[in-house]
């Protein structure tokens, strides 16, 4: 039997369809079972071993309909294609290529659109990888629980083996208000450091590097800014290492869950019932009564006030921090 699974984007959702791969692989033990994604987000899955052939789509190579059927015509038959992107791409894809396809069911575009001219609040019908789910009960695949998987290998480990005791934060994310203050990032450093006297280490991309210098010049000496020093794997596996993780509602989360790390996520204006949590992955969320107000976030409040995020203070947050970190 030949399987396709196709997510293009993006890192975090990527992540995100590993228990799929783990129920396919348990299903079909001998089964062939390919993955397609983009490029830019090839680390996310790279080194699954459900998979068998990791398959990158180039953008730039395969535009508009007649790339993409280029691209399908290069690929052989498949029995099954199972499309958890659910967009376009995918879509043709999965037409131009042979096979039985089932295919995630995505949010309804009227709601999504309500939400986008802010008529009404965004709240989710299932977390992600229930969504990602219910095209698969045809099969007998039933969701139980988001066992996530990020693989890294021996030698990301012997990058980032100079670092010892330590917290790492991810301050970063795709949307500006998806993103907690600087001041409360720094003062919740400091705040770890005197309770745990464990350095701060921060990671990011090379674009983030400004901010999040900012961040350690107003936190201290024991802050150490990685930004743009660590490829993804070497960013999971400095995660698998750390006291514990404080992440944005970013792609970092989702790597610190698929390593098993204990992390605190951050969430302001996108809905936290996108996900779910367990011992080892704690939301952090202030309830304001505006939030969730976005589906991925914005340049800016729609309100102007930004309370999702300033009033959840790193105090708030400490004190939670201290009643699961013993």
């Amino acid at each position: 039997m030949k399987i396709l699974v196709i997510r293009m984007s993006s890192f975090g959702d990527v992540i995100l369809t590993t228990p799929v791969l783990t129920q396919l692989r348990e299903k079909y033990p001998d089964a062939t079972i390919d993955f397609i994604v983009l490029d830019k987000f090839k680390e996310a899955i790279s080194g699954n071993k459900k998979i068998d052939k990791l398959i990158i789509f180039e953008k730039d190579r395969y535009r508009g309909i007649k790339g993409i059927y280029s691209f399908s015509k290069e690929l052989d038959g498949y029995d099954l294609i199972i499309d958890l992107h659910s967009k376009m791409r995918s879509y043709f894809i999965s037409k131009f290529i042979s096979g039985k396809v089932l295919r995630y069911k995505k949010r309804a575009l009227w709601k999504s659109l309500l939400v986008k001219w802010k008529l009404i609040k965004y709240s989710v019908d299932y977390t992600i990888v229930k969504a990602y789910f219910k095209p698969l009960e045809i099969l007998g695949l039933k969701y139980r629980g988001e066992e996530l998987e990020f693989n890294f290998e021996k030698k990301d480990l012997e990058k980032i083996e100079k670092y010892d005791d330590f917290v790492v934060f991810a301050p970063g994310a795709s949307k500006e208000t998806k993103k907690w203050t600087r001041e409360n990032f720094s003062e919740l450093g400091k705040l770890i450091n005197k309770e745990y006297n464990k350095n701060i280490i921060l990671i990011g991309g090379k674009n983030e590097w400004d901010e999040l210098e900012e961040i350690k010049k107003n936190m201290g000496e024991f802050c150490i800014n990685l930004a743009g020093e660590l490829n993804l794997k070497e960013s999971g596996a400095l995660l698998s290492k750390a006291f514990f993780v404080v992440t944005n509602d970013s792609g970092p989360f989702h790597m610190a869950r698929g390593v098993k790390a204990l992390s605190f996520v951050i969430f302001g204006p996108t809905d936290p019932n996108m996900f779910e949590y367990n011992e080892k992955s704690i939301l952090l969320f202030g309830k304001e009564p505006c939030s969730p107000c976005s589906l991925h976030g914005d340049k800016v409040c729609p309100k102007g006030h930004f309370n999702c995020m300033k009033n959840l203070t790193a105090e708030k947050v400490f004190e939670i921090i201290k009643n699961r970190v013993k």
